[in-house]
């Protein structure tokens, strides 16, 4: 791979140019947005908390405290769940779901 700026050679995993400090193309794929999803593998209620928490890449609990403090403390914050748990689209499509084999014994 070679910087697209002064066309030194970069390694795989170089994030940056060494010569102009132009970011590569690794930078990028790795900073590439997030879709803002309910998280349907990590949810308590609905997935709302656990989508925002993968989201920011934050803790799950802060986000749950965050969102019952607004909730307890203002009332708005019941209508803004309600409200992202409609509006938000699901991952429950984007996880892998386990293989049904007849006759295949679970433990």
């Amino acid at each position: 791979m070679y910087c697209t700026r002064c066309g030194v050679e970069l390694r795989p995993d170089d994030r940056f140019c060494s010569r102009c400090g132009a970011r590569s193309g690794v930078a990028r794929a790795e900073n590439a947005p997030r879709p803002l999803m309910l998280d349907k593998r990590n949810k308590k209620i609905a997935g709302v908390c656990a989508g925002l928490a993968r989201y920011f890449e934050v803790d799950v609990v802060l986000v749950r405290v965050l969102v019952l403090g607004v909730a307890l403390a203002t009332g708005v914050g019941f209508l803004a769940y309600l409200a992202a748990w409609m509006i938000m689209p699901s991952d429950y499509r984007m996880e892998p779901q386990p293989v049904f084999t007849p006759g295949a014994q679970t433990s």
